[in-house]
């Protein structure tokens, strides 16, 4: 069993090596040991193989234990304290979303003609059908999609906004301050149309509770291709490669925890914010929990540990 003899020579509390392949040879072994003992092999060839099946079965739980306890751990403090480390960058990329949102919706409440700066007639025609507060499913542009079809969709949405924010940092930051600011000013056109023309009823209820993890999942995307693109403007004593590499692992840890906000703002979204049976105002006291929820996650989590 040269593969399990492999996993012996790494550190037990981190276990490496070719984990693809070792429930493979794990299975096969069991194969084999079942097959010795219907065949009646000689014992000692048995016992032989009944130990090396229970020591393969417990380092393959081991490894997935381990890998159960890192989870728990970042999820328990080092994402937090990653973010709290690049604080800056943080601030830089909440200020690119919000400000241009800012604005934006306070320029549409003094020139509403600017909002086809951003959206055509089609899309805005869709966007008031979807908010419209006689649609029967508010936030979606069909009526006939369940719930279970738009948790999809928001997921694939979601994640192929932020994908984009966090991988324009490869061009020296200018993608991701560019799609930063773009969906900055969408997001500002959208809200301010809506406000103007009192659609703000359906649209802020909608938006309130899943925002406080879409928006801020997409402020850290931004956040992490800014790293990148911070390395490659500036690598200092290294070469723009390793500095670029040494960013890129704090950034790929960063969208990890970024994927698991926006799969729970896709599934409030879905399940939570388009729904018409709950009353505006438990949105809002929802939203307004979800929103500090996430605020003191980011602010006190994980202080006392190691990120």
């Amino acid at each position: 069993m040269t593969a399990l003899d492999n996993q012996r020579k790494t550190k037990q509390s981190q276990p490496t090596g070719d984990m693809g392949a070792f429930p493979q040879y794990y299975r096969q072994i069991c194969h084999h040991l079942a097959l010795a003992r219907e065949r009646q092999y000689a014992t000692y060839l048995i016992d032989r193989l009944d130990r090396l099946v229970l020591d393969g079965h417990q380092h393959l739980y081991q490894a997935r234990g381990f890998f159960l306890s890192q989870t728990l751990r970042f999820i328990g403090g080092g994402f937090p304290a990653l973010v709290r480390a690049e604080a800056r960058l943080f601030w830089l990329s909440f200020a690119l979303l919000y400000l241009p949102a800012l604005l934006m919706g306070i320029a549409l409440q003094y020139a509403p003609q600017m909002v086809y700066t951003m959206l055509d007639h089609h899309s805005l025609v869709s966007i008031e059908g979807m908010y419209n507060p006689g649609a029967a499913h508010i936030g979606r542009e069909r009526q006939s999609d369940g719930d279970f079809l738009m948790f999809g969709y928001y997921i694939k949405n979601n994640i192929g906004i932020s994908f984009q924010t966090f991988a324009g940092g490869l061009l020296y930051g200018l993608g991701s301050i560019f799609y930063l600011v773009y969906n900055g000013l969408i997001l500002g056109t959208v809200a301010g149309h809506l406000t103007r023309i009192g659609y703000g009823t359906t649209f802020y209820p909608f938006v309130v509770g899943h925002g406080a993890f879409e928006l801020t999942a997409i402020v850290l995307s931004g956040m992490a291709g800014l790293k990148m693109g911070l390395a490659l403007l500036s690598p200092g004593n290294k070469t723009r490669l390793n500095a670029l590499r040494e960013a890129a692992q704090i950034s790929i840890r960063i969208v990890y925890g970024v994927v698991g906000m926006l799969l729970i703002a896709a599934f409030l979204e879905a399940f939570w914010s388009s729904s018409q049976a709950i009353a505006p105002a438990v949105k809002y006291a929802v939203g307004a929990l979800l929103w500090l929820s996430v605020a003191a996650y980011f602010l006190f989590m994980g202080r006392n540990r190691a990120a």
